[in-house]
């Protein structure tokens, strides 16, 4: 069967170190990588719009030598109801991978039950893995280290949250997600970070107070208010949210050399200042980059091309 890549819980923590490694010498020499996937293929699904994965993916499979298919869901017989399991066995035959964007983990997981290709969850409603791999190298280059750090997440506790959580675990970070009651990571995700924790040295803790969250923290994190497919609830949002901005007050609570992040796209002046998403701090277009080299990693480690 071939190996996916569809929550950071599918890696373990040596696994991590890695795959991290390895996007660090991607990023490094992107030449010595450049024919890897030679003669390969790999499909890309977007079932939700895209910026940022849709070109890091595509320009990333092209710089390793493969041939990236880009794919929305109007283009292929899934919008005519043909079932993503069908979709996953057909495109085995034509692609070497698939890299999925889509709404309820249960399709990628579909896809991976029929699909003889690597899988890769380039963002689903639970989880964004791809994400927090660009977050942890972004944390190494800055930090020269994960584990023993905190980092605090403000605001929703969505796919991005579960992401961190698990994968902040598993690299030695203890994750605090700062939410309104009602607004809190899944039960079970936090439970699985704590487990995961107790064996790394990490930790997780969901609080409601977003201030606390943010003493003597490492790194800042924060992400939209209202995710993809939540836009009615965008106003109402707005208002539960406010003490959750990530702005200068929160960054003067945090360790002086502490790091700000944003998974973006940003909406200045809600979830972040424009000071704070502009300011010194700020390694959020080196974690946008990012997205680049550990996507390549990941596909490498996939494909057993590294």
């Amino acid at each position: 069967m071939a190996r996916n890549f569809l929550s950071m819980d599918d890696l373990q923590p040596s696994e991590l170190d890695l795959l991290l490694d390895l996007s660090a010498q991607v990023k490094r020499s992107p030449r010595t990588y450049a024919d890897r996937l030679a003669g390969m293929s790999v499909a890309m699904i977007f079932e939700k719009p895209s910026t940022r994965t849709r070109v890091s993916f595509e320009v990333g499979i092209a710089g390793l030598g493969a041939h990236p298919v880009a794919l929305s869901a109007g283009d292929l017989q899934l919008g005519r109801g043909e079932t993503i399991e069908d979709t996953g066995r057909t495109l085995s035959r034509y692609v070497d991978a698939v890299v999925l964007r889509t709404f309820g983990q249960e399709r990628l997981e579909a896809l991976a039950r029929t699909a003889t290709v690597p899988i890769v969850n380039a963002l689903s409603d639970f989880e964004h893995p791809c994400q927090c791999m660009a977050d942890l190298l972004t944390i190494r280059e800055a930090k020269g280290r994960t584990n023993g750090l905190t980092l605090p997440f403000g605001g929703d506790g969505n796919n991005v949250a579960n992401s961190l959580l698990i994968g902040g675990a598993k690299a030695g970070m203890t994750v605090r997600v700062a939410t309104p009651l009602g607004y809190e990571p899944i039960p079970q995700v936090v439970q699985r970070a704590q487990e995961i924790g107790e064996e790394t040295g990490g930790g997780a803790i969901v609080t409601h107070d977003p201030r606390e969250a943010c003493e003597e923290a490492d790194v800042l994190y924060t992400d939209v208010w209202a995710s993809m497919g939540q836009e009615e609830e965008a106003a109402e949002r707005m208002l539960v949210f406010q003490s959750y901005r990530l702005d200068e007050k929160a960054v003067q609570v945090a360790r002086p050399d502490a790091i700000v992040m944003h998974c973006l796209p940003a909406h200045r002046g809600l979830e972040i200042t424009d000071e704070v998403l502009d300011g010194p701090q700020s390694v959020v277009w080196d974690q946008a980059e990012n997205r680049l080299h550990t996507g390549k990693a990941i596909l490498l480690w996939l494909l057993d091309r590294q």
